[in-house]
């Protein structure tokens, strides 16, 4: 597609003025006519420049309190007509119908005026109708009309209008038609969405307008893309572009974090989205240190989080060992320095941003939707089901245990001493094999496993975990529970001086 079509006329009806007065002044230089009304008429006309008002094309007031002021058939007429079909063109003489050759809109802030907690009246009325209809109707007609609907759009028509002295090209006409459909569809499923909030009707809509190509997906032959505002959740202070896996790992790494947010220094490392080490202590470079203990193998190029600011001590420690990504909610000056002197390794501070509350994925030929996992298990809902009950130091473990749990690819096992872990068993087929995995792990990193706690993702279904944990040196055990054997895990544990609780939330994570 090649042809071009020289701009004389526009009609131009924004929300906001940002960015609009130098399209303004270069488009009057191109002998541009203006078509406008409300605030973006006498904006034109502040600027200095001549301003046709709507309500003038029309021989119609704005009426309904600004509702209707657009929607006539002199301003859709003069944008959807085809000019090539010689019957439009007819018809726009018939009724004294101006050709309107570009379009620029900007909508009302639907999505801001909701996240602003605005009541519902206020919300319903930054519906825009006569925007989006303009949008609709000139993207529909780029084969005639330019369609400009977002601000961010301003400098790229500024250019094409510099290029060739007011001409555009079809090409460039529709790819703007594009990204007009893109604004359209994306402020109708926002509206959709919020008046579905309590999800009466069973249907599923997601857009994201913020899109980044990676370098590649999982594995450098499939191609892979980011959708989301990564600028809103966090601060990139150093190192290479973010990868597929990466931004798994991050993920996964914020919301095992998520957990410990209010503790005492806390730090984890992640490989493949689960934790490898993780430990609570009473300054940072301990954390970091009993952290990196808990499986130093696997942290050779991992992820690591911390709940509170990385400092100097801690920096220099972590240097040594290389990692993809660190990530925090700030680095102390010094700190920062230490950790950017490997230029590819990500800096990350971590802004106090809302996580989604639900989790989507693709499954056969279709998505799956659920609500997210948010409950973390307390000491309070525990239920103590042995003789022995767990003292304060195996329930703070346990509790520790549990958060990881939750967190870690199922079937798992996780063993924690002392709020520190140990060992994880993950991903397995069977509860045993996760939890003789995660034994063999402590043993092989000189963990001591007596007087360490257990957690398991899911009920045991036999009593062979525990038997198997209790000869591990294993002394208290935190489980959903809900088999319909429980109380055969419940004998063993009475009969080897073994407490165990039961939280009555499972944690499945696939």
């Amino acid at each position: 597609m090649s042809n071009t079509k020289k701009i004389s006329s526009a009609l131009i009806s924004v929300f906001s003025k940002d960015g609009l007065a130098p399209l303004i002044k270069t488009l009057s230089d191109l002998n541009v006519t203006f078509y406008s009304t409300g605030g973006t008429e006498q904006f034109i006309k502040d600027l200095g420049y001549d301003v046709v008002a709507v309500e003038d094309l029309t021989s119609y007031p704005s009426i309904l309190g600004g509702r209707v002021k657009t929607l006539h058939p002199k301003i859709f007429g003069g944008i959807l007509n085809r000019q090539n079909v010689e019957s439009d063109v007819q018809e726009l003489q018939t009724y004294d119908i101006p050709q309107i050759d570009l379009v620029i809109v900007d909508l009302y802030p639907f999505e801001k005026t909701v996240s602003s907690g605005a009541n519902h009246n206020d919300i319903i009325e930054k519906i825009d109708i006569g925007g989006i209809s303009l949008i609709r109707a000139a993207a529909k007609n780029y084969k005639d009309v330019m369609c400009v609907a977002s601000v961010v759009d301003y400098n790229e028509l500024l250019e094409l209008l510099q290029e060739d002295n007011g001409s555009i090209s079809e090409d460039a006409r529709a790819r703007f038609a594009t990204k007009a459909f893109n604004v359209s569809s994306h402020y109708d499923t926002a509206i959709f969405n919020y008046f579905n909030s309590s999800k009466t009707e069973t249907v599923f809509k997601l857009s994201e307008t913020n899109g980044k190509v990676l370098r590649y997906g999982e594995n450098p032959h499939q191609k892979g893309y980011f959708f989301g505002d990564f600028e809103a959740m966090f601060t990139k202070l150093h190192g290479k572009e973010l990868s597929y896996n990466n931004l798994l790992d991050v993920d996964a790494a914020v919301n095992l974090m998520h957990e410990f947010k209010n503790d005492a220094p806390t730090f984890a490392i992640l490989k493949h989205n689960n934790a490898c080490g993780i430990a609570t202590r009473a300054s940072l470079k301990e954390a970091y240190t009993d952290a990196l203990a808990g499986d130093p193998v696997s942290a050779f190029g991992g992820i690591l989080i911390s709940n509170t600011t990385i400092d100097e001590a801690t920096a220099n420690l972590i240097n040594s060992l290389f990692c993809e990504v660190v990530i925090a909610p700030a680095f102390d000056p010094m700190a920062q320095e230490i950790l950017a002197s490997k230029k590819n390794r990500i800096l990350l501070i971590q802004k106090d941003a809302k996580l989604p509350d639900t989790t989507v994925r693709t499954c056969l030929n279709g998505v799956l939707v659920q609500d997210k996992d948010l409950l973390t298990d307390s000491v309070e809902k525990l239920s103590y089901l042995t003789s022995k009950k767990p003292n304060d130091q195996e329930l703070d473990d346990l509790i520790f245990a549990s958060k990881i749990c939750k967190h870690t690819k199922s079937n798992t096992i996780v063993l924690a001493k002392n709020k520190q872990l140990c060992a994880s068993g993950t991903g397995q087929t069977s509860r045993v094999d996760a939890l003789n995995q995660a034994i063999h792990k402590a043993v092989s990193f000189n963990f001591d496993l007596n007087g360490a706690v257990m957690a398991s993702d899911a009920f045991f279904p036999f009593p062979d975990c525990v038997e198997i944990a209790g000869k591990a040196g294993i002394t208290s055990v935190i489980q959903p529970g809900g088999s319909i054997k429980d109380d055969l895990s419940i004998d063993y544990c009475n009969a080897n001086n073994i407490s165990m609780v039961f939280t009555g939330i499972r944690h499945f994570k696939h």
